[in-house]
C-alpha cells in the first residue's frame, strides 16, 4: 500500500462557532501504480485532502502512513524531504519563478537534491523533452503560452523521477485542447508506473481516472472505479 489515511479530521478554529471541519473523519488507501481522481466542488474539502496528501499540511487528528512512513509525527525538514523525494506537484497557477528560464526552473528541485551540476541538466532535460519543450529550455515563462507553462511545470514535477504526481486542477487555467494534452501526459505517466493523484471540480476531467474519489463536505461519499473515459 503507498498511500493508506485512516479517520483523518482537519480542522479550523476547533471549538469555536466559526468551527471549520475541511476534513471529516476520512479514510482512504491508494496503491502504487494507480490513476485516481479527487473530486468535488468548492469547499468539499478536495484541496485540503491533496495538502495532507502531499505533506504540505498535517491533519488534526488521524494517521497517515506514506510507504509505510507515519508522517503526520515528522518535523518540517523531514516532510520537506519526503516532499522532495516522493511528491511531484502540479499547479493550476503552473508556479513558476518568473525570473528563471525552463531549465532552471526545472533543474530547481535537483538542486534541493543534491545532484550534482551536470547530472541534472540532463534530467532537466530529459523531462523538458519528455514533454516537448526541450526547445524552449532558455525561454523564461512570461515568454510562453499557458499550456507551455503547464508542460514547464509538469517536467519540473518528474525530473526528481518521484513515484507519486500530484496534480492540483492541472487543466483549469488551459484551453480544452491543451487540456487534453497535459491529460495525455499524465495518462502516459501513469502508464510508465507513476501513481497519479489528480485534484480537480470537472466530473468530464475526472472521468479520465481509472478511479474517482468524491469529497462532499469533508467526506467521502462515492468511490468507484472503472476504465479510463474516452477524452473529453
Amino acid at each position: 500500500m503507498l498511500i493508506e489515511i485512516q479517520d483523518i479530521f482537519k480542522i479550523y478554529n476547533e471549538g469555536k462557532e466559526s468551527e471549520v471541519r475541511a476534513l471529516d473523519g476520512v479514510s482512504l488507501t491508494i496503491d502504487r501504480g494507480e490513476f485516481v481522481a479527487i473530486v468535488g466542488q468548492s469547499g468539499s474539502g478536495k484541496s485540503t485532502m491533496m495538502n495532507v496528501l502531499g505533506c504540505l499540511d498535517i491533519p488534526t487528528y488521524g494517521t497517515y502512513l506514506l510507504d509505510g512512513t507515519e508522517v503526520t509525527d515528522l518535523s518540517d525538514r523531514q516532510l520537506a524531504r519526503i516532499r522532495n523525494r516522493e511528491i511531484g506537484f502540479i499547479f493550476q497557477g503552473y508556479n513558476l519563478i518568473q525570473e528563471l528560464d525552463a531549465l532552471e526552473n526545472v533543474t530547481l528541485p535537483l538542486i534541493y537534491q543534491g545532484i550534482s551540476v551536470f547530472e541534472r541538466e540532463d534530467r532537466a532535460m530529459e523531462a523538458l523533452a519528455r514533454v516537448g519543450m526541450a526547445d524552449r529550455a532558455h525561454h523564461r515563462p512570461s515568454e510562453m503560452s499557458g499550456g507551455q507553462q503547464q508542460r514547464v511545470a509538469i517536467a519540473r514535477a518528474i525530473a526528481t523521477r518521484p513515484p507519486i504526481i500530484m496534480a492540483d486542477e492541472p487543466t483549469g487555467a488551459l484551453d480544452s485542447k491543451t487540456g487534453r494534452h497535459v491529460l495525455e501526459i499524465l495518462r502516459e505517466l501513469n502508464g510508465e508506473g507513476s501513481t497519479i493523484i489528480l485534484i480537480t471540480h470537472d466530473d468530464g476531467i475526472a472521468a479520465q481516472a481509472r478511479r474517482r474519489v468524491r469529497l462532499t463536505d469533508g467526506k467521502i461519499v462515492s468511490d468507484e472505479r472503472g476504465k479510463e473515459a474516452a477524452a473529453v
